[in-house]
């Protein structure tokens, strides 16, 4: 097989008029994905002439042949990212190729403005991230500022679907994730019901900020601060948020994809008792959304009514757009590595904030279960979400779920020589 490939690579480069590939890689998938998913390689340090960024990467399929964008990961000088599609469970073959790459514009870009760094694609805000202190409305207690929070949310046609400090719950913040019913030693902490003043998440610092022509993102460091002693704020736990943008090419659609990983430094850790929220993935929809125009399908086939507390691969949420002639909404996508997945989530029931039945999503990794964190080690949470404008079938969500779910394998063919 190995010399087939080789072969079929060296009738290539003669078919190209003599240009040899300088590295070749397979990208194999396991199943029949059927639609376009972020894909990273981690490349040899000792082949960098191969990959330096004056050189082009070549999608080989058959006998068709297209130039692939691809974009430098900020924290491995060493990794690629690039959309790979593949319709069949036949391999798949990238080559870099010496000629040199052309220059081309980021379509994703960033922008840090009044507190905000908002993630852009061309000209258009996707999503903000808060790293400035975000005071509470006018006369509200002062314990629910915050930062280190993701608001707004806004679908391609230009819908805000997420919401922050709402009347109902001030501490409820866009997109985000504090732990609730947790143990230190024996003080009990809530860094969710920031009315108690027991605990706060808080952005620290940037780690870095992306742009490119696949994806823009960020890495911030958000710290989990033990309030109960007040004259003494303990740091319970460390963590860093990577967030990354990114499009497929149907324009009501980008992918926002969110990972946690965290640790302790506490000599005992920390213990995160179970509870119908905290921790995970936290999203506020927006004020339109009531029991009367919004839904939930998941991946076991729950509706809203029937859907708290149960566990999904997916859950879908949609509900009107602003002008109620069409619909809009987020899938959500928790990875199979996740602790307790299938993930529980907490939905807001039919009947809740009396009887409006507002929207509010969780994946809640600790909901039927306790998850102690010893000290010094690190975890990670990841999930994707798809945020639409229109519909998403069930049959859409599974096939980027498993897009999402199983990466696929890669190879690397060795250099060929003329």
């Amino acid at each position: 097989m190995k010399i087939f490939q080789l072969l079929c690579l060296l009738i290539w480069g003669v078919a190209r008029g003599n240009e040899y590939p300088c590295l070749c890689i397979t990208v194999e998938d396991n199943k029949a994905i059927g639609t376009e998913r972020l894909i990273s390689i981690i490349l040899d340090d000792q082949k960098k002439d191969c990959w330096i960024q004056n050189r082009t990467l070549i999608k080989k399929s058959g006998s068709l042949m297209e130039t692939v964008t691809f974009q430098f990961d900020a924290n491995e000088g060493n990794k690629i990212w690039f959309k790979h599609n593949s319709n069949s469970e036949i391999k798949t073959t990238y080559c870099f190729e010496h000629k040199i790459r052309q220059t081309t514009r980021p379509l994703f870009g960033y922008q840090k403005e009044n507190g905000d760094l908002k993630l852009k694609y061309e000209d258009r805000s996707l999503i903000h991230y808060r790293y400035e202190m975000k005071l509470p409305p006018e006369g509200v207690d002062k314990l629910y500022q915050k930062s280190g929070y993701i608001h707004p949310v806004i679908s391609p046609k230009g819908d805000t679907l997420s919401r922050i400090q709402p009347s109902d719950h001030y501490h409820h913040f866009g997109i985000w994730g504090p732990w609730t019913k947790t143990k230190i030693d024996t003080v009990e902490v809530d860094f969710w019901n920031l009315k108690y003043g027991q605990g706060t998440v808080l952005f620290k610092s940037f780690n870095n900020i992306n742009s490119g022509s696949v994806y823009g993102g960020f890495s911030a460091h958000q710290e989990h601060i033990n309030l109960t002693e007040k004259d003494n704020p303990q740091l319970a736990l460390n963590e860093t948020l990577m967030v990354k943008v990114w499009k497929n090419n149907n324009p009501d659609q980008y992918f926002i994809d969110y990972t946690s990983n965290f640790s302790s430094p506490l000599e005992n850790g920390i213990l995160f008792e179970a509870y119908r929220y905290g921790g995970g993935l936290g999203f506020r929809f927006k004020e339109q959304w009531s029991k009367d125009n919004c839904e939930v399908i998941t991946s076991n086939g729950k509706n809203r009514a029937a859907a708290d507390g149960t566990s999904a691969r997916w859950c879908i949420v949609y509900g009107d757009s602003s002008d109620g002639d069409k619909s809009t909404g987020v899938l959500f996508m928790s990875h199979p590595k996740n602790r307790s997945h299938p993930e529980p989530m907490r939905i807001w029931p039919l009947d809740a904030n009396k009887g409006r039945g507002d929207m509010f999503f969780e994946f809640c990794p600790i909901r039927h279960k306790e998850w102690k964190i010893k000290p010094h080690q690190f975890y990670e949470l990841n999930y994707r979400m798809l945020v639409f404008d229109g519909k998403i079938t069930p049959e859409e969500a599974e096939k980027h779920w498993n897009a999402f779910a199983f990466q696929p394998q890669i190879k690397f063919i060795e250099k060929l020589n003329p």
